[in-house]
């Protein structure tokens, strides 16, 4: 994959990743700013485009309606429409992503509550708080119970009930063997989380191997250092 760069022509950011993960499994991605992290996710989500090689998320392309319906996906950012509310944010994607209007409002009440936002639910978007919006993000990645849930940096920017509304929400998608990859810069959430680690140099994939065999306690510099000596 490539990103233009004017009249310089492309930056290449992702090329030769080989990755195949099992049904079920947490995956933590780590590697420095720039490798290719959350570009790597984004194609998984179905939202950049892969110039060449295949593909494959859940037995489909992952830019297809029936493969994103079944997945769920947390940006960085959390990029919603400031003047909406969170409820009418989490009723449109309910619809987007297939889910019978019969039973949606209770199935958005219910991700709210998830989450400790009920008392916020008709509060606009724009007038949240960092935490709040960063429990939003996790209450719509959750909310049409994916088979495959994508988090990029979830634990950043989170308040301390975030932190608790994480972990739950992850041992649930682990109790229903959803799968799960997750980004992070923290050794913590990787070693509480994942059952394997893939390092990320220069948009490959340097590594993978479980997190306790390869954060050390120099943290993950150090990983980032042993991985470029080894490559």
């Amino acid at each position: 994959m490539a990103y233009p760069r004017g009249l310089m022509g492309s930056t290449r950011v992702l090329h030769g990743v080989d990755l195949m993960l099992q049904q079920g499994r947490f995956l933590g991605l780590a590697g420095p700013n720039g490798s290719g992290k959350s570009t790597l996710l984004r194609a998984i989500a179905g939202l950049e485009p892969v110039e060449s090689g295949v593909l494959r998320v859940l037995g489909g392309s992952p830019g297809s309606a029936a493969v994103q319906r079944r997945t769920g996906y947390l940006s960085e950012d959390t990029p919603f429409p400031a003047e909406l509310r969170l409820c009418t944010m989490l009723r449109m994607l309910g619809e987007l992503a297939g889910l019978e209007r019969a039973g949606l409002d209770a199935r958005v009440a219910q991700s709210l509550s998830e989450v400790g936002l009920t008392q916020h639910a008709e509060q606009r978007i724009g007038r949240c708080s960092r935490g709040m919006l960063r429990r939003f993000g996790l209450a719509q990645a959750w909310l049409a119970d994916p088979e495959l849930i994508l988090l990029d940096e979830p634990t950043a920017g989170l308040d301390a009930e975030g932190f608790e509304v994480l972990a739950r929400l992850l041992a649930r998608a682990r109790a229903q063997s959803i799968t799960v990859v997750l980004a992070s810069h923290l050794p913590g959430d990787l070693l509480q989380h994942c059952d394997q680690l893939a390092i990320m140099l220069d948009g490959r994939i340097a590594t993978v191997r479980p997190p306790r065999e390869l954060i050390p306690e120099g943290g993950l510099l150090e990983v980032y250092r042993q991985a470029r000596g080894s490559a």
